[in-house]
């Protein structure tokens, strides 16, 4: 029972720890800050753990304390999807009103529900050594063997909630099935232990320890029991919904390994909305193809290569393909050309397939990463569109140097690339170091600076181009969709050129203006390529949302 006991106690805690990931998501997302900050504290829970499991188990040196811990420790994790309720719901006021310390605070407050069992749990080892240790001479080997397994059964809790149980029975039911696991396994164990006599010795010449009473021993036990049936009966329970939509009808809730997935109609639109919940990543309204985001506006790249007419575009790659949007506004006003879709989450294809019509005979979905799909496949493009948002950032490999020669490397020879970056209406900085990246890969780079969306679309050519053969190409567009578009982005479009000299320069119109020949937003950034070494795109995205927070724009 002892080693059973030190591999459940490993495999809760880390089985809690990813859970904990999934519980924050939908309110603070998956950035590395986040998992910064929760793997963090919770080995601080875990290093109080170890020291005070070392002395209690010197004062304490029985089974049945040992026990009593880990019932405990079972018992707190069963309440934490209950009481991290309220504490998120205070999280969401915090976003709503751009307060940082409504969001430290809850935040804080959320990670801090873990302190209680994981502190606990991590007095289990220690106090299962001491226990052990019959002999000196045995004590390494004693000591490596509990270890072992308390990390063999953390394995196991680092893939079965990924793998099985979050996909499966969600996030909260996940915290409940540890806790019960926990539980009965701590109940078994006072049970055994109630069999032997209520005096035992400590060991290790300590002296010997009386025991709870038996009737007192009953009525604890009794707790537990209830506590138990308790938990069972809340998992049992049907799961309302995680968290409320932002606005509209939701047709659509559930978990993936990757995300927190909602589905939301506002009037004949359709929504797609990820974890936080503080961006649409795709959209559908069988009423109007444009959306009047982003997505209309990769439908300008094309025509940044010399001499592109509507009818050259004939391939598509859309990695970061969400529930098909782009997809089907390629589908819909260039026709029946190849395109695939590389999406990480197989669940999101579902959902795009069965809520976003994404399933136009033409379109390939493939449920993998973005780079790794470009390692393996062989096929060129005339376009590739990149917009692999986890709101609000971009994965970091999808951001590089090399990732961009990866792209070039599957375009063809009038090929282009597309991607989403996010900005404020006066902060590029995110626009201007990915900009920056690509010129050092592309010949020409052009952006888009959307006048209606917080966006930008940046554009890197395969061949050398001018803004004055875009606004040609521009001028031959026949269908009335793209015409609508192409007015916009020529008047909202230039051409990026770096800073000389790596500093700031007053080139071209200010950032967002639109209409000038020339853009580099160097005010804010000075020259900065991003490696597969180095690429803190989580760090220039979180500068961008503390200076809006702070009063910016």
């Amino acid at each position: 029972m002892l080693y059973l006991l030190v591999f459940v106690s490993g495999m809760t805690v880390l089985g809690c720890e990813l859970a904990a990931s999934r519980l924050l998501a939908p309110y603070f997302g998956t950035s590395l800050f986040i998992w910064a900050n929760m793997i963090g504290l919770i080995l601080l829970y875990l290093t109080v753990g170890h020291w005070l499991g070392g002395r209690l188990a010197d004062r304490y040196p029985n089974r049945e304390s040992l026990y009593h811990v880990t019932a405990v420790a079972a018992v707190f994790i069963g309440i934490i999807p209950v009481l991290a309720k309220p504490i998120l719901y205070l999280s969401s006021v915090g976003f709503a009103s751009y307060s940082l310390g409504i969001f430290w605070g809850s935040l804080m407050g959320v990670i801090g529900l873990f302190l209680v069992p994981i502190t606990l749990l991590g007095c289990v080892s220690p106090w299962a050594v001491r226990l052990s240790v019959d002999n000196v001479r045995d004590a390494g080997r004693t000591a490596g063997g509990l270890y072992a397994l308390g990390t063999l059964g953390s394995l196991v809790g680092a893939y079965l909630p990924v793998l099985l149980l979050i996909p499966t029975v969600g996030t909260n039911r996940t915290f409940y099935l540890f806790s019960v696991g926990l539980l009965i396994m701590s109940l078994v164990g006072l049970l055994q232990e109630r069999r032997r006599p209520s005096v035992v010795a400590a060991g290790g010449g300590a002296s010997e320890m009386p025991l709870a009473a038996p009737r007192r021993r009953g009525a604890v036990l009794g707790v537990y029991v209830a506590a138990l049936a308790v938990i069972v009966v809340i998992a049992a329970l049907p799961g309302g919904i995680i968290r409320a939509q932002p606005y509209g009808e939701l047709l659509y809730e559930g978990e993936s390994a990757y995300n927190y997935i909602q589905v939301v109609r506002n009037g004949t639109r359709v929504d797609l909305v990820l974890n936080e919940g503080h961006a649409v990543h795709s959209i559908y309204d069988p009423n109007e193809l444009l959306t009047q985001g982003p997505w209309d506006y990769f439908l300008m790249a094309p025509f940044f290569s010399p001499g592109v007419r509507e009818r050259d575009v004939d391939s598509m790659l859309m990695l970061g393909s969400a529930a098909g949007t782009t997809p089907r506004m390629y589908t819909e006003l260039f026709g029946p050309i190849r395109i695939e879709g590389v999406e990480i989450d197989p669940k999101i294809i579902e959902v795009g397939q069965r809520y976003f019509m994404m399933n136009m005979p033409n379109f390939t979905p493939i449920p993998e990463d973005a780079r790794y799909y470009l390692r393996r496949t062989t096929q060129q493009y005339q376009v590739i569109g990149v917009d692999a948002y986890r709101q609000p950032y971009i994965p970091f490999h999808l951001t590089t140097r090399e990732f961009f020669k990866e792209v070039r490397d599957h375009l063809d020879t009038d090929g282009v690339l597309a991607i989403n970056a996010g900005r404020t209406q006066d902060d590029y900085r995110l626009v201007n170091v990915l900009a920056g990246t690509m010129k050092d890969v592309y010949p020409n780079v052009f952006v888009i600076n959307i006048p209606t969306a917080i966006n930008s679309i940046i554009v890197g050519t395969n061949k050398p181009s001018t803004l004055a053969e875009f606004r040609a190409n521009l001028d031959t567009i026949q269908h009335p969709t793209l015409r609508r578009v192409a007015d916009v982005a020529r008047r909202s479009t230039c051409e990026y050129v770096l800073p000389a000299g790596g500093g700031p320069t007053t080139a071209g119109a200010p950032p967002g203006s639109g209409g000038g020949e020339t853009c580099s937003f160097a005010t804010q950034l000075g020259r900065s390529v991003f490696t597969d070494d180095l690429a803190p795109v989580e760090q220039v995205i979180d500068q961008i949302i503390l200076g809006y927070i702070s009063g910016g724009r």
